[in-house]
């Protein structure tokens, strides 16, 4: 039996995907469960695995072209009796022309713009435009006020509304316009690299991010040193009850929760003039993957222990270097946490990650002489100390908030008692 395989849909918002590399080549037989494809969404690299044992006997999705969901790009002929884990994952294909005895199905309507056009259109809102006549170049210019500034139905309805009435400007890809740099200059002095995927996304969001939101930055610097102590002591044994490694950075997201529960604006989001203030807290984690970075959030932190919490990120960080998420990890943060301080980097001043109206940058923890107080006056002892960044719009959060807000991070941290936190791991 022939079974197609279709552009799978790993998100609720999740509208297409990019093949970016397929791992079987046609005739090669392949296993179930074992990796088909790799795939790019808008926020992940993902890899697929084929729902089917048996061969592969037909390619259809090329590389580095986007397919909407439910698009067949392969074919695998088995002899497996299967029931599909989800709906769409996989369905018997329709005879090919060489085997069809009756007229074939009447074809589906085709986009009225190219897939090489730089901003993607949903099958509802391509279906607008084509029984509306609405022209490759006036699709163009319609400002979409969608996520990335995508362009949704109401958009396009506005646009049929006001037709001739305003005057449309070209829409910009905001963040990779082309300045023709590239053609003044011969092969001999550059290498011309295409952007991934992954790349372009990235560059799109940090750009709409500093073109919503008003940043503004305060620093503040907090004494780790217990922390840090308690986890080169205990690392070993923790580890053995935990399955994994216990990091200053879980510690961070368990200060962070509670600093929110404290601060519930700095959880919100602002849609226009509207506040969205969220009733969980899904503190998003940072996690450097490949060529790219993505925020997979610890979801409902409200309601975790440090324990919890910890076993969320490390399950996220390695699901994303592993290439396991999927766009429903990805979606849904309220509030983000970048380490930066890993690599070294003392400080920084990262770009709130959108919707959100706020996000922490840890720098690298070291040891320095500080001044300290004790019962015989003031004296120098070596500490470990972080520095901490809090980046947040000014359009919703004023700067005795953020202040308020980033001192909060750094009173539990300094007060923890990480024994005490730690005391239900067995």
């Amino acid at each position: 039996m022939i079974f197609d395989i279709v552009m799978p849909k790993m998100g609720e918002s999740l509208t297409e995907g990019t093949v970016l590399e397929w791992k079987k080549a046609v005739g090669e037989t392949i296993d179930k469960d074992e990796t088909l494809l790799e795939i790019a969404t808008d926020k992940v690299d993902a890899e697929i695995p084929c729902p089917v044992s048996g061969t592969l006997v037909e390619i259809i999705g090329e590389v580095n072209k986007t397919y909407d969901i439910d698009t067949v790009i392969a074919r695998i002929e088995t002899s497996d009796e299967i029931t599909p884990d989800k709906k769409g994952e996989t369905r018997p294909a329709e005879p090919s022309a060489r085997e069809a005895t009756q007229p074939g199905p009447k074809p589906q309507l085709q986009s009225p713009v190219s897939f090489d056009d730089e901003r993607s259109y949903s099958p509802l809102v391509k279906s607008i435009a084509l029984n509306e006549d609405i022209q490759p170049s006036e699709l163009q210019k319609i400002p979409g006020s969608g996520f990335r500034g995508r362009v949704t139905k109401k958009d396009v309805l506005f646009y049929l509304e006001t037709r001739g009435s305003v005057p449309s400007k070209a829409v910009v890809v905001s963040g990779l316009e082309e300045t023709g740099l590239a053609e003044k200059f011969g092969p001999e002095d550059v290498e011309i690299i295409e952007m991934d995927s992954m790349r372009k996304s990235i560059a799109k969001h940090m750009r709409q991010s500093i073109d919503t939101s008003a940043h503004v930055y305060v620093v503040s610097e907090v004494d780790l040193t217990h922390i840090m102590n308690y986890l080169s002591e205990n690392q070993d044994e923790l580890k053995k009850k935990l399955g994994h490694s216990l990091t200053i950075t879980h510690f961070i997201a368990w200060a962070v929760r509670e600093a929110l529960l404290a601060f519930p604006l700095i959880n919100a989001s602002l849609d226009g003039a509207q506040i969205v203030r969220h009733k969980h807290l899904n503190i998003g984690i940072a996690v450097a993957v490949g060529n790219g970075l993505v925020v997979p959030p610890v979801r409902r932190a409200e309601d975790k222990s440090l324990i919890q919490i910890s076993n969320d990120i490390s399950e996220i960080v390695n699901k994303a270097r592993e290439k396991k998420l999927t766009m429903d990890d990805l979606e849904g943060a309220t509030f983000s946490i970048t380490n930066f301080g890993v690599f070294g980097n003392l400080a920084g001043y990262p770009i709130i990650n959108q919707p959100n109206v706020a996000i922490l940058g840890v720098g690298a923890i070291k040891k320095r002489p500080v001044v300290i107080e004790s019962a015989r006056g003031d004296e120098i002892a070596i500490r470990q100390l972080g520095v901490f960044t809090l980046g947040f719009d000014h359009r919703l959060i004023d700067g005795a908030t953020g202040g308020q807000f980033i001192e909060s991070i750094v009173k539990h941290l300094e007060k923890v008692n990480p024994a005490q936190e730690m005391s239900g791991v067995s």
